[in-house]
C-alpha cells in the first residue's frame, strides 16, 4: 500500500515514515503541501496522511481539493487542533480520520490499518495466489506447513507481484511502486531484491514461482 505523509515538521515526519515503513508501507514524505498537490496530480495512492498546518497550502485544502477531484482513497488528518468544531470541519473538508499530535505510533498504525481496509486495493488482511498466503500485517509468507518472515521490502515487491499475479511487471513498474518519492535504486538494486525474495520463497517451496522474463521484466506464476 503506498501512503502519502505531508508533515511539515521533520522531527515528526521521520519517525512517523519510518514506523510506516517498517510495517511494510511504502511511504512519500514531503514537508509541504506544494509538493503534495503536485504529487497527487501524477500518483495515485491508497491512503493520505494530512498535517493540517502547513505552509501555504493547508492540509484541509488539500483534503478538499482531492476530494473535489473524485479521488476515493481514505484521508487521516493530523493536527494539534482537538476541539470539536475543529473535528467536524476536518470531517466535512472529506477526511475519513482525525489523530491528535503528537501521534501515538501503535495507534496511528492501528488507524492505518483500518482505513487501509477502505481502500479499492483491499482484499482482506491475507494476499493469496494459489497455495501462497502472504500475512499483511505480519510481513510473512505461510505455505503449507512452512512459514518465512521478510524484509520491508522484500515484501513490498512479494504484495506487488501478488496483486498482478501472472502480469509481467516492468524493472520501472516495480521501481514506481516499491521506491519513495525522491529516492532511486542503483542500477542492480531489483535483480538483487528479486534474488533475496527468492531465496526467502525457498524456505516454502516457491522460489520458481517469480520468473524473469528477459528484456521485459518479472512475474509471479504458479504451477498448474
Amino acid at each position: 500500500m503506498r501512503i502519502l505523509l505531508v508533515e511539515d515538521d521533520p522531527a515528526q515526519l521521520k519517525p512517523i515514515q519510518m514506523v510506516l515503513s517498517q510495517a511494510g508501507y511504502v511511504v512519500d514524505g514531503v514537508e509541504d503541501g506544494e509538493t503534495a498537490q503536485w504529487l497527487l496530480s501524477q500518483k495515485e495512492y491508497d491512503l493520505l496522511i494530512l498535517d493540517w498546518m502547513l505552509p501555504e497550502i493547508s492540509g484541509l485544502s488539500l483534503c478538499r481539493q482531492y476530494r473535489q477531484s473524485g479521488k476515493s482513497a481514505p484521508v487521516l488528518i493530523l493536527t494539534a487542533k482537538d476541539a470539536i468544531p475543529d473535528r467536524v470541519t476536518g470531517l466535512d473538508a472529506g477526511a475519513d480520520d482525525y489523530l491528535v499530535k503528537p501521534a501515538d505510533m501503535v495507534e496511528l498504525l492501528a488507524r492505518v490499518r483500518a482505513l487501509g481496509r477502505r481502500s479499492p486495493v483491499w482484499q482482506g488482511d491475507t494476499l493469496r495466489v494459489a497455495d501462497l498466503q502472504l500475512h499483511l500485517t505480519r510481513l510473512m509468507v505461510e505455505r503449507g506447513q512452512a512459514t518465512v518472515q521478510l524484509s520491508n521490502q522484500e515484501f513490498q515487491l512479494l504484495e506487488y507481484l501478488m496483486r498482478h499475479p501472472r502480469q509481467i511487471l516492468t524493472r520501472d513498474q516495480i521501481e514506481q511502486a516499491l521506491w519513495e518519492w525522491g529516492t532511486e535504486p542503483e542500477s542492480n538494486a531489483i535483480t538483487a531484491l528479486v534474488r533475496r525474495l527468492r531465496q526467502r520463497l525457498q524456505v516454502v517451496g516457491a522460489a520458481d514461482w517469480i520468473e524473469t522474463v528477459y528484456g521485459r521484466g518479472y512475474s509471479i506464476n504458479p504451477p498448474e
